[in-house]
């Protein structure tokens, strides 16, 4: 899942290729990919991008004097940039192409996604606060004035483990299963630790691994081309992922929790003392 690094990497890269350009047709290939109706998708055709956002895990171009047309491209969604579109319509079928956008240059993105859970969305709205899940999110990590402080505000009386703290749009912007990993590991902190238990000192840890990890993360893909903004991500996890693999801290096996439909990895040396973490999963396979 594209998370807050590579959405700003996209960001950043749409502004350099898209802004001052003419969107001259949006072509919608699954109609599923569509959350909203009024401004009609055509709304923003004829109209030139004059800013690209980021909202969390939401990409938001901007339209001289009209809509915004914002996507989230969801847990197997992506943004694929092409120098030259193919020429014709695209044709619907089964494939992962969801949403064409062509400029007036001949150049322009697909919106793709994988699996056959389809989540990415586009919203063409006037206001990208319209989109229910940009009006929910929480302070972005990365702004210039969340702080220590702002962190400790956030969880005081969260009694829900860290790992699923971090991962609340709702409280911060942003991170997803893989960072949030990431940055559990880099505070040396149990993912299964109560979030409003952290100390002050813990707290600042937390906030510290947080805001490193992100900015690392964001300055490895900054000026990378779209299409490799994926194996960057992978390239540059130290924990998330590499179950069984070696910690790059201590050397441990990196260990693994499994969940219905996600799983966490984490050091146990680093990060629990030593213990293994519960599987849920193999916990009931063994009864």
């Amino acid at each position: 899942m594209p998370e807050l690094p590579e959405v700003e990497a996209l960001k950043d890269f749409l502004v350099e290729r898209a802004v001052g350009h003419e969107i001259v047709r949006v072509l919608p290939v699954a109609i599923s990919v569509l959350k909203t109706y009024d401004p009609p998708v055509g709304a923003v055709e004829g109209r030139e991008i004059t800013a690209v956002h980021r909202y969390g895990k939401f990409l938001d171009l901007e339209t001289d004097g009209g809509p915004h047309f914002v996507t989230h491209l969801a847990r197997a969604g992506w943004l694929h940039w092409k120098d030259r579109l193919p020429d014709g319509p695209p044709r619907p079928g089964k494939g992962p192409l969801a949403l064409r956008v062509a400029l007036e240059t001949g150049e322009g993105f697909d919106l793709t996604e994988a699996g056959t859970q389809k989540r990415l969305a586009v919203y063409v709205v006037r206001d990208p606060h319209e989109v229910p899940g940009v009006a929910r999110l929480g302070p972005d990590p990365l702004a210039d004035d969340f702080d220590a402080r702002s962190l400790a505000a956030l969880l005081a009386g969260e009694r829900r483990q860290i790992k699923g703290a971090l991962r609340d749009q709702s409280l911060i912007a942003g991170v997803g299963n893989a960072y949030s990993d990431e940055i559990l590991h880099a505070a040396r902190m149990s993912p299964f630790k109560l979030a409003a238990s952290l100390t002050p000192q813990e707290t600042d840890a937390l906030y510290t691994a947080l805001r490193s990890t992100l900015t690392e993360a964001v300055d490895r893909s900054r000026g990378l081309a779209a299409g490799r903004l994926k194996s960057e991500k992978k390239t540059g996890l130290r924990v998330h992922g590499r179950t069984g693999e070696p910690c790059p801290v201590c050397g441990d096996a990196i260990r693994e929790v499994s969940f219905s439909d996600s799983s966490l990895q984490y050091c146990p040396t680093c990060q629990t003392g030593g213990k293994p973490l519960a599987d849920r999963r193999m916990s009931r396979l063994l009864k």
